[in-house]
């Protein structure tokens, strides 16, 4: 077989079409491409044919990995469940994982401590409710662990009660500790840390 022609794509210059023997045979994307070393008038087999077409999966793949790791960090569970969710197959997804994991873009121990400040800045909770978090996102075990001893529930329950307690500053005691009960639990903390943070913001508010 020989590659006859090569046009760029009037969608988008980025991805190129190729001809063999004539007729069409398929589009890769510029990386593919450059990495190919097509040109017109080359001999190409069948079993260089198909390699080519596997290497352009890969790169389509790694750029939708990128396009959805764009707005914030992810496991690579997350990813490899995308890459899934859009059909590319096993090998596909490992090859893409790999390059992921080399260059950095993939990094649970990152993700898990991203995670943690993350939560602990903007939506503070117990190390328990971290833990299922970060479980439930395929996170493993030992780095979750890790991750999840470096949080104190105290300090966390005190940075999560805090503007809850202001808006319950013309609560009475009754309402005060209810309202502010129902929220730290649902931040995962237990009653112990629950009952000595309600006391803390109640004595503060009436110093």
């Amino acid at each position: 077989m020989k590659v006859t022609a090569v046009k760029s794509q009037n969608k988008g210059r980025n991805r190129f079409s190729i001809f063999i023997d004539g007729e069409y045979s398929l589009g890769l994307g510029l990386r593919a491409f450059e990495e190919s070393g097509i040109f017109v008038g080359k001999e190409i087999s069948t079993s260089e044919l198909e390699n080519l077409k596997s290497v352009n999966r890969i790169y389509q793949a790694l750029d939708r990995a990128c396009k959805y790791m764009a707005n914030r960090p992810r496991s690579e569970s997350e990813v490899r469940n995308r890459l899934r969710r859009y059909g590319y197959d096993e090998m596909t997804v490992n090859s893409v994982i790999d390059r992921l994991r080399k260059s950095g873009l993939v990094d649970d121990t990152a993700f898990a401590s991203f995670w943690k400040e993350n939560r602990s800045q903007f939506q503070p909770r117990s190390a328990r409710m971290l833990t299922a978090e970060l479980r439930q996102k395929g996170v493993d075990p030992q780095t979750v662990t890790q991750v999840a001893s470096e949080i104190d529930d105290r300090n966390e329950a005190l940075r999560a009660g805090a503007k809850k307690a202001r808006s319950l500053s013309q609560a009475d005691y009754p309402e005060f500790r209810r309202k502010l009960t129902a929220f730290l639990y649902r931040r995962g903390f237990d009653y112990d840390v629950i009952g000595s943070t309600v006391e803390h913001f109640w004595n503060e508010k009436h110093k």
